[in-house]
């Protein structure tokens, strides 16, 4: 299968304005022919295809977005785009509906049931059957192709995220890092992120390592 017919089809599904403590977006709901399920672009301005737009992709977390859970730090590198978004002239933050890495909700708690044993996020995934990481970026590339955005800042600590978007006809012109400190609950995780799954914080969580953490 070459990259074309690999490359879902989207089409708007809803489009309004909605008010949020970062301030207004415009939030467009897109539907894909690819998993049938509904993900959201948070839009701050008008997009321009000749100019750069700053973009976050973000993949929901109902732990750490819904219930508060310390886990991971999804939820504040969720709120952290939402914040320097609106202070540019143009910006997204794609909500892409991929919970727990990809493998769903009820396996991200099978993980969870496995790190409470001692395994790290990755050794969790297959344990359970999984790769790594099963999530893709061709409907994020879709959703900003149709909104005429082919060039963007990439808000990201993920090399993955990365590639999959210029996979699929997307520049990433620069990469804007997230810098969350790390907290005792997720520290292993952003840890074993950066060592098994290559993301860029490596040195940032040296230079904020807690001396409290087990």
């Amino acid at each position: 299968m070459n990259r074309l017919e690999s490359y879902p089809r989207v089409c708007v599904y809803a489009d309004t304005r909605l008010p949020t403590r970062f301030g207004q977006f415009r939030v467009l709901i897109f539907h894909n022919d690819r998993d049938q399920r509904k993900h959201l672009a948070m839009v701050k301005g008008q997009p321009e295809p000749c100019s750069e737009v700053s973009v976050h992709v973000h993949s929901e977390c109902l732990t750490s977005e819904g219930l508060g859970s310390p886990r991971c730090n999804c939820r504040k590198k969720l709120h952290a785009p939402l914040e320097y978004i609106p202070q540019q002239s143009c910006g997204i933050v794609r909500y892409l509906r991929q919970e727990g890495r990809g493998i769903g909700l009820g396996n991200q708690f099978g993980a969870y049931a496995l790190q409470e044993w001692g395994l790290d996020t990755v050794e969790a995934n297959h344990a359970l059957g999984f790769d790594d990481d099963l999530r893709r970026y061709h409907t994020a590339a879709a959703i900003l192709r149709d909104l005429n955005v082919l060039q963007v800042g990439l808000l990201t600590n993920n090399p993955q995220k990365i590639s999959g978007l210029e996979e699929f006809g997307i520049k990433v012109v620069r990469r804007l890092p997230l810098k969350i400190a790390p907290q005792p609950l997720n520290q292993f995780d952003l840890a074993t992120k950066a060592k098994k799954s290559g993301h860029l914080i490596a040195s940032f969580l040296e230079e904020n390592a807690l001396t409290n953490s087990p």
